[in-house]
C-alpha cells in the first residue's frame, strides 16, 4: 500500500487505533515506574514532583503552537511519538544498566511532556482536514473513546505483566507500541489546511508575533473566550475535587485500597461508554448545550453526588455517570472550536486554548490539600465547628471534611454551566461565529 494513501474517515480510524496502543503503552510504563519509585523511596513527594514536571511545559504553549502551524501535521504527530519513545528507551536503557535514578523520572517528565503538547494540538487541527465538518463530534469521541479504554486496560495489563516480564518487559512493549503508532500515520494522509486570510496574517511580524497570534485570535472572540472561561473555571472545580476523591475514599473506608480501586474503575469504564455513545450519536445538534449541560450534570454525579455519598455503589454509580457526560464536554467542545478556527492557525489557538484551560489547575490543587487538611477535615471531626451544620449532609469523622469540600466543588461546577447559560456570548456561540469555511470569516468577532 502506497504511504499516506488512506484519507477522510478510514483514515483517522487508523490513527485512532496507532493512538490508542501508544497511549496503552505510556500508561503501561508510568504504572510500572510509579511502583519502581514507590519500592525504591517509600515516599510520596517524588510522585508530586513529576505531577511538576508535567505542568511546567504548558508554559511553552505559544510557542508550540507556533511551530505546529509552520509543520506537516503528520510529521509533527511523528515526532512527538518518537520524542516520547526516546524518553522511554532512555529510561529502559538506565535500568538495564542499574543506574535509574528517582531525578532521571523528573527531566523525563518533563521532556515527554514537551513532546505530548505537541501532540494534542497537531493531532486537533489534523481532524479538522480529514474528516467532514458533521464528524468532528464523532471523531473526538472516538479519540477519547481510545484515552478511556487505555485508562481502563493499561493498568491491569501492566500490573500482572510485571510479575511476568518485569518492569523492563513492560517499558520494552512501550517501545513497541510507539512504533506501532508511528507505523501507522505512514498509512495514512493528513491534507494541509489551506491557506486563511488569518493564517497570512499570522505569519506577519515573525515567530514572537505569531506566539502571541493565539492570544489575539481568542481575545478578539468573545464568544470562544467566554467557552474557554467556562473550562478554566469548571477545571478549577473539578481539579480540587479529583485531588481529594482519592483520599476522601481511603479515608472513609479505612484505607481500602480495593474499594477505591473499583471507584476509579468506574470512571474510566464511563468514559469508555461515553465515547462509544457519542461516536454513535455523533452528539447534539446544538453543540454547546453538550458543553454547558455537560458541565452543569457532571459537576452534579462527579463531585456533588460523590462528596454526598458514603459507600462504594454510591461513588461508583456517580463516576460512571459523570464520565459519560464529560465525554459529551469534550467532544463538543472541541468541535465547536474546529468548526470556528481556520485550519491553518488550529496549531496555534488550540495551544493557547489549552493553555488558558489548565492555568488554574496547579492553584487548585495546591489549595485542596491545606483547605481539606488545615480547615475542613478538623471542623467536620466529632465536635467539629461546622458539624451542626453540615453533618447530616456529609457525616462526620475521617473523610467528611474533603467530602464536603467535593460538594462546594460540585456546587461551583454546576453554577458555571448555569452562568454560561446565562451569558448570551458564551450561549450563542455557535450563531454570533460562523464556521471557518462560511463567508466572511475573516472579518468575523465577537
Amino acid at each position: 500500500m502506497p504511504t499516506g494513501h488512506l484519507t477522510g474517515m478510514r483514515a483517522f480510524l487508523i490513527v485512532a487505533v496507532g493512538q490508542f496502543v501508544s497511549l496503552t503503552g505510556s500508561i503501561m510504563t508510568q504504572f510500572a515506574l510509579g511502583i519502581w519509585i514507590w519500592e525504591k523511596t517509600g515516599e510520596a513527594t517524588p510522585f508530586t514532583w513529576i505531577a511538576v514536571a508535567n505542568a511546567l511545559p504548558i508554559l511553552f504553549s505559544p510557542l508550540i503552537g507556533a511551530l505546529v502551524d509552520r509543520w506537516d501535521r503528520k510529521l509533527t504527530m511523528m515526532l512527538s511519538d518518537l520524542g516520547a519513545g526516546a524518553v522511554t528507551i532512555l529510561y529502559f536503557l538506565l535500568l538495564s544498566a542499574d543506574q535509574l535514578q528517582v531525578w532521571h523520572l523528573y527531566a523525563g517528565a518533563f521532556v515527554a511532556s514537551v513532546f505530548g503538547l505537541f501532540q494534542w494540538p497537531a493531532y486537533s487541527a489534523a481532524i479538522a482536514v480529514m474528516v467532514p465538518k458533521d464528524q468532528y463530534t464523532r471523531a473526538n469521541a472516538l479519540h477519547g473513546l481510545a484515552e478511556s479504554a487505555s485508562g481502563i486496560l493499561a493498568p491491569a495489563l501492566a500490573a500482572g505483566l510485571i510479575a511476568l516480564i518485569g518492569i523492563q518487559g513492560v517499558m520494552a512493549l512501550d517501545i513497541i507500541s510507539f512504533v506501532a503508532a508511528i507505523g501507522t500515520l505512514l498509512f495514512i494522509t493528513v491534507p494541509r489546511a489551506e491557506r486563511s486570510a488569518e493564517g497570512a496574517a499570522a505569519h506577519h511580524g515573525g515567530m514572537l508575533a505569531e506566539m502571541a497570534f493565539g492570544f489575539r485570535y481568542i481575545l478578539a472572540r468573545r464568544s470562544l473566550l467566554g467557552l474557554q472561561l467556562v473550562f478554566l473555571l469548571g477545571n478549577l472545580m473539578a481539579t480540587m475535587a479529583f485531588t481529594l476523591q482519592a483520599p476522601m475514599i481511603l479515608a472513609r473506608t479505612g484505607n481500602d485500597e480495593g474499594v477505591l480501586g473499583v471507584a476509579l474503575s468506574a470512571l474510566g469504564i464511563g468514559g469508555l461508554v461515553g465515547g462509544l455513545l457519542l461516536s454513535a450519536w455523533g452528539g447534539p445538534k446544538r453543540r454547546v448545550h453538550g458543553v454547558l449541560g455537560g458541565w452543569f450534570f457532571s459537576s452534579l454525579c462527579g463531585m456533588l453526588l460523590v462528596g454526598l455519598g458514603r459507600t462504594l455503589p454510591v461513588w461508583a454509580v456517580a463516576g460512571f455517570l459523570s464520565s459519560i457526560i464529560i465525554a459529551a464536554v469534550n467532544g463538543s467542545n472541541q468541535a465547536i472550536w474546529q468548526a470556528k478556527v481556520p485550519p491553518d492557525v488550529q496549531g496555534k489557538v488550540f495551544a493557547i486554548r489549552r493553555m488558558i484551560a489548565w492555568s488554574g489547575n496547579w492553584i487548585a490543587a495546591l489549595i485542596a490539600g491545606p483547605l481539606a487538611d488545615g480547615m475542613m477535615e478538623p471542623a467536620m471531626r466529632e465536635g467539629g465547628a461546622l458539624t451542626g451544620v453540615f453533618g447530616p449532609l456529609v457525616g462526620t469523622g475521617p473523610g467528611a471534611g474533603m467530602a464536603l469540600v467535593l460538594v462546594f466543588a460540585g456546587i461551583g461546577g454546576m453554577l458555571v454551566g448555569v452562568i454560561g447559560y446565562l451569558t448570551p456570548v458564551v450561549r450563542d456561540a455557535e450563531d454570533r461565529l460562523p464556521d471557518h469555511d462560511a463567508a466572511g470569516i475573516q472579518t468575523a468577532s465577537s
